[in-house]
């Protein structure tokens, strides 16, 4: 069975979801997290990437057992999280001018690899998951509106 899941923002919850039914399966409380903004599946390995723009936490909840698993430091603004399953990377844009960049070591373990400076305002990424470039667009350069997608390179050699 498939189960869709939802995020509730001001209870910091997860919610399951029977998509064939559209009826609640369960509700489960996501601790460590204050008030879930986005969210990305690893639909592999059953974690959700959430958001957490209250405390401004990166969470990986386990959605099998339905606890975290990890929580990471993050960028004041965090919007949008983008998961690259092939390369087991996590990227999530801030507009307060980063690209956070997460690497899942196994199920159980992820590890920050850097907070990447960009433009500021940067709401949006998109990751091709066979390339592994992440593209991000850009609405403004040193304070001045502009109109254009940069495109990252991932380096895939172990920098630590």
């Amino acid at each position: 069975m498939i189960h869709r899941h939802a995020r509730f923002r001001n209870t910091n919850e997860i919610a399951e979801i029977d998509p064939a039914t559209d009826t609640l399966v369960g509700k489960y409380h996501v601790d460590g997290c204050q008030f879930n903004h986005g969210m990305a599946v690893d639909s592999e390995h059953h974690r959700a990437f959430i958001l957490c723009s209250g405390n401004r936490t990166f969470t990986v909840f386990a959605l099998d057992t339905h606890r975290p698993i990890a929580h990471l430091p993050l960028p004041a603004g965090a919007d949008v999280v983008k998961f690259d399953p092939n390369l087991g990377r996590i990227y999530v844009a801030c507009s307060s001018g980063f690209i956070s960049v997460f690497e899942t070591q196994d199920a159980e373990h992820y590890r920050k690899l850097e907070d990447f400076p960009v433009e500021r305002m940067v709401h949006s990424l998109a990751v091709d998951s066979t390339s592994h470039r992440v593209y991000a667009p850009e609405q403004q350069e040193k304070g001045q509106p502009v109109a254009r997608m940069i495109v990252y390179e991932a380096i895939t050699s172990d920098r630590s």
